[in-house]
């Protein structure tokens, strides 16, 4: 009698341990196999409602005024300073920084002081 309670008490605790390990899976209602097929049909047609959306571009100023202390000196001797990727060149005639462009090189003011 000990040996026939104890098997049916370690069956029914393995069969516990073994039922609550499984994730259950609801059973698909009427609702969701309807989502399903109507899914399946717009799937066929090729309808585009994509929006376009751009992000908005950072809008970087063309005159930044920097402590030159911030600042860094190029090899050249000419100070610069750097916000996120976009380099501003120091003006010696008016202490200001200028977003960098290709007018700069030719530019007496641009270049280092000597």
């Amino acid at each position: 009698m000990n040996k026939l309670f104890l098997l049916i008490i370690i069956f029914l605790s393995a069969v516990l341990l073994n039922s609550c390990s499984k994730k259950s899976h609801p059973s698909r209602t009427t609702a969701d196999s309807e989502k399903i097929s109507t899914k399946s049909e717009t799937a066929k047609t090729p309808v585009t409602t994509k929006k376009n959306v751009k992000k908005p571009e950072a809008v970087f100023p063309k005159v930044i005024t920097v402590n030159d202390s911030a600042a860094h000196k190029s090899v050249d001797g000419r100070m610069y300073y750097d916000v996120m990727g976009h380099r501003y060149w120091r003006n010696n005639k008016d202490g200001k920084y200028y977003l960098f462009n290709k007018s700069m090189y030719n530019d007496p003011d641009f270049k280092a002081q000597k």
